[in-house]
């Protein structure tokens, strides 16, 4: 992990973690990523502690400190506390996450790994599962996601660790 960082983030603070990185240098671009970030917690029909499940798991591949260690208030009030958390690892088939969330987190790999690949079972299991809704605000949550960790690793300045932390979606 880069914990020098490659752009420096705003003198000025907010009290928002996100607005108080370097993101918050192109507010154009920022606060739309915002706007989408909400519709996506607040927006579709997966409940939170899913949609957090997935982003979890994201956070986990990626190796963002800051993704890894956030959890949206939403998502605890959902139903998602650390010892569902725990699961999110390596054999979480064996774990005692429910098959939907198994299934999550399946499809999440998948789509991170080979999203053109996805086997005939899995598909099945799927579509067995979830509405085409369900699964279309899925990938577009952890599409979003993606894109959010690759761009914080990739600017560096992040810890090698940080506490967990609750946030609320930001304004």
């Amino acid at each position: 992990m880069a914990s020098k960082p490659r752009v420096t983030a705003p003198e000025q603070k907010t009290g928002n973690v996100v607005r108080d990185s370097s993101l918050a240098l192109v507010p154009e671009t920022l606060d739309p990523y915002l706007a989408v970030n909400a519709l996506i917690w607040l927006g579709g029909p997966l409940n939170a502690a899913e949609i957090e499940i997935a982003r979890l798991r994201n956070a986990r591949t990626v190796n963002c400190v800051f993704c890894r260690n956030v959890r949206y208030d939403i998502a605890i009030e959902a139903g998602l506390d650390e010892s569902k958390v725990a699961m999110i690892e390596d054999g979480f088939i064996d774990s005692a996450l429910s098959d939907r969330e198994k299934l999550i987190l399946e499809f999440t790999d998948q789509y991170l790994g080979n999203p053109a690949a996805i086997g005939t079972d899995l598909q099945q299991r799927l579509l067995a599962e979830f509405t085409t809704a369900e699964l279309v605000h899925l990938s577009m949550a952890i599409s979003h996601f993606h894109g959010f960790s690759r761009c914080a690793v990739s600017l560096g300045g992040m810890p090698d660790d940080m506490p967990r932390m609750e946030v609320s979606l930001p304004d």
